[in-house]
């Protein structure tokens, strides 16, 4: 049986990379949406669902295809939320990881350990089509607090400043197999997954 192919949603290397691994025993293939040269979506929602909800539909209006987006980002309580929707361009216009990062430290100088709990928020769409009128949702967070420093050297994103307590490492400095089976992008895809089959 021929694998079904999903378009992701994203242009982002590393979340491709993600789902390229966690749907490679699923008979699913996922390309990224670069690859049929279509372009980011407006993210012009005021939630996790809402973006997810445009990027999903956006890219199954242009493939024709079967989509999954994710959007994703980063709560702090200490920051009322921020950056939450905005994580990927917390930064400003041309945000990096690195940029990102410096200022969510720069935010956070003077905090203490206590004062620095987050979580990470992940909201997977599954669209069928682009008038899907039953979209499949699921959302997972995964708890932590923000380091004083980067530590480590995989991941993206903020996973260098994503400590977790129980296992006294950064997201960073977790092994790749063990990130995707915990994080809040695996847990939200277990659901997805249980959802599709």
């Amino acid at each position: 049986m021929s694998a079904q192919t999903i378009v992701l949603a994203s242009n982002n290397a590393g979340k491709l990379k993600e789902f390229q691994q966690l749907l490679a025993d699923k008979n699913m293939a996922v390309i990224a949406q670069r690859e049929l040269g279509i372009s980011d979506a407006e993210e012009t929602g005021l939630s996790f669902v809402e973006n997810a909800i445009l990027k999903a539909r956006h890219a199954c209006e242009h493939s024709g295809m079967a989509a999954i987006a994710d959007d994703s980002g980063l709560e702090v309580d200490a920051l009322n939320g921020a950056p939450g929707i905005y994580s990927a361009r917390f930064s400003g216009e041309g945000a990096s990881d690195a940029s990102n990062n410096d200022l969510l430290l720069q935010k956070l100088a003077g905090k203490t350990e206590a004062e620095r709990s987050a979580r990470f928020h992940c909201v997977l769409v599954y669209m069928r089509q682009a008038l899907d009128p039953t979209p499949i949702i699921c959302h997972a967070s995964w708890e932590g607090l923000i380091l004083q420093a980067p530590r480590g050297e995989q991941g993206f994103g903020y996973d260098p400043l994503f400590w977790l307590p129980e296992r006294q490492q950064s997201s960073a400095e977790l092994d790749r197999a063990l990130k995707n089976r915990i994080s809040h992008r695996g847990q939200a895809m277990a659901k997805l997954l249980q959802a599709l089959s």
